[in-house]
């Protein structure tokens, strides 16, 4: 008896429990209101929402509560400075408006709040917005009709919307982190004050390939990097396969690495057709750039690029070696250059043979290019010219770093030739990455052009976990002129596709399929899987935003 009582107790505990758990996660009831005598925008208050004009914070936390609510965007500097015009606002019927705090106690630019505002806060926490402070979401009634709000207040704040004055907001802590960890902030396509260049336009809700499918048997830990083309009717994507070994843990997946062939006619149902590269997975007996160690190790990141010259295919990638204890356990890369021995644009099947290293770490390599440098390479021309990014990694502060203590980055430079073939001479001697795109964050860039002969790199943007708060993203970059880029953009194509991802990684391609219509093949980590998934998803170019990006490169 006493038994069967305490199960049906801990029942109804569990019950009233997972009830008000989940009573937390429904959307608070939107209440009507409009902005009154302002030229003030509004915007739905969900991921990414751009919460300010003229600036580039977005939301990247949100409170399931506050999803779907109609916010305000307000003016960043006018109400950081005491400039801005009074916000009015009417309601239609009697709401409580949700007001976020910015918590930094002192600093006059962010608004701070009284007991005659009669505030209530009902989320702590509650929202992250990039490059600001933790907020804190008050509620403060207002009946039906016009109101100036908090007119005394001086600094900025967040409107995130209105609900019913019946809506029971119980007070909880969202816990969500600080927004200055996000430092820089980054530009969301769709999610700021331009017009996006990409509409992001559909795709694959689920990915094209996962564990299972046809031609993955053997590949313990699925997909990263490489390329996709498209030649005539049939995509060919060189993926770096993360092999690994049946009953090996799954580290050793980035190790024994594979560069397989797979074919496609749509890009969402692939065909495995052959392995054009394997890694030998054998671990360094050094911890520096030792020739007693494989320098073949782990091959990544394989670069298909067509030499009109030559009338055949050459494939660019990169060689490792290999520590088993040292992070990065990838290190001190080599990019080599193959070449197929079928003539032709039909004879990217291969078979490749190789025609030696292209770049190294030697005497002109910077500490930036650090532990992991020269970590990928893509060729592309320009005029007479070739250009090529070449990335780093885990960079040394300076050479006395040599070779373990590395410090946080992955940065790209450009190296030049008068061919595809080489030498490759790193421009400026290597001695500043590019940090025009971003700062900290750029990698396995691939360079293609628009229309109107802009040049544009694709780029994997950077997790944001793995105690890194980067945009998580794919993004672009422009330039005029195939040497100066531009800051990047970010899509979120989880707001046209169902997110099957928790870690965005890198496209493979920008394919374009006409009526400005472009297909991006990608790989993403699902946390809960040890295989790493493809992806794909559909993109159309803006011409008129083309245009006018154009005019406003250097």
């Amino acid at each position: 008896m006493w038994l069967r009582k305490t199960k049906y107790t801990f029942l109804i505990v569990f019950i009233m429990c997972f009830t008000f758990v989940n009573a937390q996660n429904i959307a608070w009831k939107p209440a009507s209101f409009e902005v009154v005598k302002s030229n003030y925008k509004t915007f739905k208050t969900t991921q990414y929402a751009h919460v300010f004009s003229n600036s580039k914070n977005n939301i990247v936390r949100l409170a399931p509560e506050l999803e779907g609510l109609t916010g305000v965007t307000l003016p960043l500097e006018q109400y950081k400075n005491g400039t801005n015009a009074p916000l009015k606002l009417k309601f239609k019927e009697n709401a409580q408006l949700l007001i976020g705090v910015f918590q930094e106690k002192g600093n006059a630019e962010y608004v701070q709040l009284t007991e005659a505002d009669n505030a209530k806060l009902v989320l702590e926490n509650g929202v992250t917005v990039t490059g600001l402070p933790a907020v804190n979401v008050y509620a403060i009634p207002f009946s039906k009709g016009t109101h100036t709000i908090l007119q005394k207040a001086k600094g900025l704040f967040i409107v995130l919307g209105a609900v019913k004055s019946s809506q029971n907001l119980v007070s909880r802590n969202a816990e969500f982190p600080d927004g200055k960890l996000w430092n820089p902030t980054f530009i969301v396509e769709g999610f700021s004050d331009e017009k996006p260049l990409f509409e992001i336009i559909g795709g694959e809700n689920a990915p094209v390939i996962d564990e299972g499918s046809p031609g993955t048997e053997g590949i313990q830990g699925g997909f990263e990097g490489g390329r996709v083309v498209k030649i005539g009717d049939t995509y060919h994507m060189f993926p770096t396969e993360r092999a690994g070994e049946v009953g090996v843990e799954m580290y050793y997946d980035r190790v024994k690495t594979k560069i397989g062939h797979w074919t496609s006619k749509d890009a969402i149902h692939w065909k495995r057709e052959s392995t054009i590269l394997q890694a030998s997975g054998t671990y360094a007996v050094t911890e520096d750039d030792n020739p007693m160690n494989d320098r073949r190790a782990a091959i990544w990141s394989y670069m298909p690029v067509f030499s009109k010259k030559e009338n055949k295919w050459y494939g660019y990638y990169l060689a490792y070696t290999v520590h088993k204890e040292i992070e990065p356990n990838h290190s001190f890369g080599r990019i080599w250059r193959c070449e197929s021995t079928v003539e032709g644009i039909n004879g990217i099947a291969g078979p490749y043979k190789d025609m030696g290293i292209i770049m190294e770490p030697g005497l002109d390599s910077q500490p930036w290019e650090g532990r992991q440098g020269v970590a990928s390479f893509f060729p592309y021309q320009v005029g007479d010219k070739y250009f090529g990014f070449y990335s780093g990694a885990y960079p040394f502060a300076s050479w006395a770093d040599y070779p373990k203590k590395s410090g946080k980055g992955w940065f790209v430079a450009l190296a030049e030739s008068n061919s595809l073939e080489g030498p490759w001479q790193r421009r400026n001697k290597g001695l500043e990455p590019i940090k025009s795109i971003h700062p900290l964050f750029v990698e396995n860039p691939i360079v293609s052009q628009l229309p109107n002969g802009v040049y544009i790199a694709i780029f994997d943007g950077g997790p944001d976990g793995w105690g890194h708060h980067l945009p998580n993203m794919m993004g672009y970059s422009l330039s005029k002129d195939g040497v100066n880029w531009s800051e990047a953009r970010y899509w979120p194509i989880e707001t046209k596709v169902d997110k099957w991802w928790d870690i965005m990684r890198t496209p493979l391609c920008l394919i374009p399929e006409g009526n400005d219509v472009y297909t991006i093949v990608y790989n993403a980590i699902d946390l809960k899987k040890r295989f790493h998934p493809t992806g794909m998803v559909k993109l159309k170019l803006n011409r008129e935003v083309m245009e006018a990006r154009l005019k406003e490169l250097k």
